[in-house]
C-alpha cells in the first residue's frame, strides 16, 4: 500500500526530490539551543494596522527581554491581494517606529539571517516536501471538487441540519476516494487542492494550553483543510506550522483572531511528529462607538492605521509607550516609579495581557504624548519637528531653514514647563502668533473688550513700552497700569471682594495677551512680545484697540 501512496505522492510533486527531513535537517541549530525566538509575521497586502504594530512591539520586546531573537516574516502566498513594493511598506512602516529585527527582509529582494528566504512565495518547495510527505503516510489527499460541487456540499448540510458544516467527515467526498483512482485522475491532468486527512472525525472538545488565557477547552478540528492550493502555494495554515517548526520559533504571540484556529495547527504538528511553539492570543485593541466597543478598525478609524501617527507627527516614544501601557496596564505605575527610564526597561509579561481587550483613547495618547514632549530638550524637540516637517509639511520646514535659530527660540518659548503640543502637526495652528506673519489678520473682537477700561489700558501699555528690560521691571509696569484703572493688583483681594474692583491683574494681562495672541492663555506674554519684536507687538495691541471701539 506504501507504494501506491508514493507513486500518488511522485505524481503529484514530481519535481520534489528532497525529502521533508532534508529542511528539517538543513535549518535545525542554526541559532543558540533554548534561545527565545519570537517572529512578527505581516502579509503585505497594504498599510499596515494599528493592530499589527501592537503585535510586533510584544514580540520585539518579549524576545529582548529575554535575550533572544525576533525576526520578520512575509506571508505573501495570497498573490491576489498582494501589492507592489508591499514588503518594502511593512519595513519602512517597523523602521519608523523603530522596530528592528534580526533576521529577515531587508527591502524587496534581499533577506538577512540563516532560515532564509523569509517570503512564503519562495518556500513552495519546502512546503511541498511536508505535502509530500502527508501524501505518502495517506495523511493528506487530492480532492477534484469543484466550486460547484462545494457549494452543493454546504447548501445539503444547511439543508439536513447536519451538525458538520464544512469539508469532512460524510461530506468530504474525495477523503476515501481510492488511491489508484485518485492517481488516475492526477495523471489525467484533473484540477485539484491538497486537503489534510483529519484524524479527527467527528466533534470533540480538547484543552489547549495559552500563555496570555491559560487553559482553554475547544473544539478540536475535523475539518479536512485545503493545504496546497490550485497554484501549488500553501494556505496559510499549513505554511505556518512548517514555517514556525523550521525557522525555530518558540512562542508564537499573535491576534485572538487565529485563536480557533489553535487545535488544527496543534493537530498538524503533531501529524508531523513535530514538537509545537508555545501559543499566546493577544486580544484586539477596541474602540468604543457609542456605548458599545468595536475593533480598531483601519477603515473606519485613522488612528487604526500606523501610519497615522508619523504623519500627524507624534514621537515614536510616546505612540510605543502607549501601546506598551495597553499591552501591561502595570507599565502606568511602572512609568511614574521609574520616571528617567526608558520604556525598554520595562518587562512585558504575557500572562499580565488583558484577556478581553484592550480600549484604545486617543486623549491617553496625546497625555502621554505631550508629556514626553514636554520633558524633551529644546534641542531635541527642534531636531523632531524638522525631520517631521521636511516630509510631512513643507510649509513649516521652510520657515526653519529660513532661519533655524530663530525656530529654536520659538520652540523655547511654547515648551517651557508647559504641555500644550501631542503632535508636531499642531504647532502652526496652535502657535499661529508665532509663525504667521499675518496673524494680526486674524484678530477679532472678544467678549473682554466689553471690560471697563479695556482700550485705556492697552493704550497705556503701548504708551513707553520697553521690551528691553528685565521681565520683573516689565511685569511692576503692568501692575501700576492695573492699580491706575482699578484692577486689584493681588487676585485674592478681587476674590475677597468682588465689588470694590473692576477686575483683577489677571484680567489686565489677559487684555494683552488676547491682542498678541488671540487667546485667554498661551505661554508667557513676556517672551511672547520679544520675539515677535516691538513693531509687531504694537501693530497687534492697536489692532485690538481698533476693534474694540468699533
Amino acid at each position: 500500500m506504501k507504494e501506491i501512496y508514493r507513486e500518488l505522492a511522485d505524481a503529484i510533486f514530481p519535481n520534489i526530490e528532497k525529502d521533508y527531513r532534508y529542511y528539517i535537517d538543513y535549518y535545525k541549530d542554526k541559532r543558540e539551543k533554548n534561545k527565545v525566538v519570537t517572529r512578527f509575521a505581516p502579509s503585505p497586502t497594504g498599510f499596515m494596522h494599528t493592530g499589527g504594530l501592537y503585535t510586533a512591539i510584544v514580540n520585539q520586546s518579549y524576545a529582548k527581554q529575554n535575550d533572544g531573537t525576533f525576526y520578520l516574516r512575509i506571508e505573501d502566498t495570497d498573490q491576489a491581494r498582494k501589492l507592489e513594493n508591499g514588503v518594502s511598506e511593512i519595513i519602512d512602516t517597523l523602521n519608523d517606529f523603530d522596530i528592528s529585527f534580526d533576521e529577515g527582509p531587508i527591502n524587496e529582494n534581499e533577506d538577512k539571517g540563516g532560515y532564509a528566504p523569509y517570503r512564503q512565495s519562495q518556500r513552495k518547495e519546502i512546503y511541498m516536501a511536508f505535502a509530500k510527505e502527508f501524501i505518502m503516510q495517506g495523511k493528506a489527499y487530492p480532492c477534484f471538487c469543484t466550486k460547484e460541487e462545494l457549494d452543493e456540499i454546504r447548501q445539503k448540510q444547511i439543508e439536513s441540519g447536519s451538525s458538520i458544516i464544512g469539508y469532512a467527515g460524510v461530506w468530504a467526498k474525495y477523503r476515501e476516494l481510492p488511491v489508484e483512482e485518485a492517481l488516475k485522475r492526477v495523471k489525467a491532468g484533473e484540477d485539484y487542492v491538497i486537503r489534510l486527512k483529519s484524524p479527527v472525525t467527528e466533534s470533540k472538545k480538547i484543552m489547549v494550553e495559552d500563555v496570555v488565557r491559560g487553559k482553554i477547552e475547544m473544539e478540536d478540528n475535523y475539518i479536512d483543510i485545503v493545504i496546497i492550493k490550485g497554484d501549488g502555494l500553501p494556505t496559510y495554515h499549513f505554511a505556518h506550522v512548517v514555517d514556525d517548526y523550521l525557522m525555530g520559533t518558540t512562542i508564537v504571540i499573535r491576534a485572538d483572531e487565529w485563536l480557533p484556529s489553535l487545535p488544527l495547527h496543534l493537530q498538524m504538528f503533531k501529524m508531523l511528529d513535530l514538537n509545537p511553539p508555545k501559543y499566546a492570543h493577544i486580544c484586539p485593541i477596541l474602540k468604543m462607538d457609542g456605548q458599545s466597543k468595536r475593533k480598531l478598525s483601519k477603515r473606519k478609524d485613522p488612528e487604526g492605521r500606523a501610519g497615522y501617527y508619523i504623519e500627524m507627527g507624534y514621537p515614536v516614544v510616546a505612540v510605543k509607550e502607549y501601546l506598551i501601557n495597553l499591552i501591561n496596564s502595570r507599565f502606568e505605575i511602572w512609568r511614574e516609579q521609574n520616571p528617567l527610564l526608558s520604556y525598554k526597561d520595562f518587562d512585558i509579561k504575557l500572562e499580565d495581557m488583558s484577556k478581553s481587550g484592550a480600549l484604545f483613547d486617543m486623549k491617553k495618547l496625546e497625555n502621554v504624548s505631550k508629556r514626553i514632549i514636554k520633558n524633551m530638550p529644546d534641542d531635541e524637540v527642534f531636531d523632531l519637528v524638522k525631520a517631521w516637517s521636511k516630509d510631512h509639511d513643507k510649509e513649516l520646514y521652510q520657515k526653519i531653514m529660513q532661519d533655524e535659530t530663530r525656530f529654536l527660540n520659538s520652540i523655547t518659548i511654547w515648551h517651557k514647563n508647559r504641555m500644550d503640543v501631542a503632535c508636531f502637526s499642531e504647532i502652526k495652528s496652535q502657535f499661529n502668533y508665532l509663525y504667521d506673519d499675518d496673524f494680526v489678520e486674524s484678530l477679532e473682537k472678544c467678549d473682554m473688550m466689553d471690560m471697563p477700561y479695556f482700550s485705556d489700558i492697552l493704550e497705556d501699555y503701548l504708551d513707553g513700552l520697553d521690551l528691553g528690560v528685565e521681565q520683573s521691571v516689565w511685569f511692576d509696569r503692568v501692575r501700576q497700569i492695573a492699580g491706575k484703572y482699578n484692577y486689584a493688583i493681588r487676585p485674592k483681594d478681587f476674590k475677597n471682594n468682588p465689588s470694590q474692583y473692576n477686575g483683577s491683574i489677571v484680567e489686565v494681562s489677559t487684555f494683552i495677551r488676547l491682542a498678541l495672541t488671540g487667546r485667554k492663555d498661551s505661554p508667557d506674554i513676556f517672551e511672547i512680545s520679544k520675539f515677535i519684536g516691538i513693531d509687531e507687538v504694537k501693530n497687534r495691541i492697536n489692532r485690538q484697540i481698533e476693534l474694540a471701539e468699533k
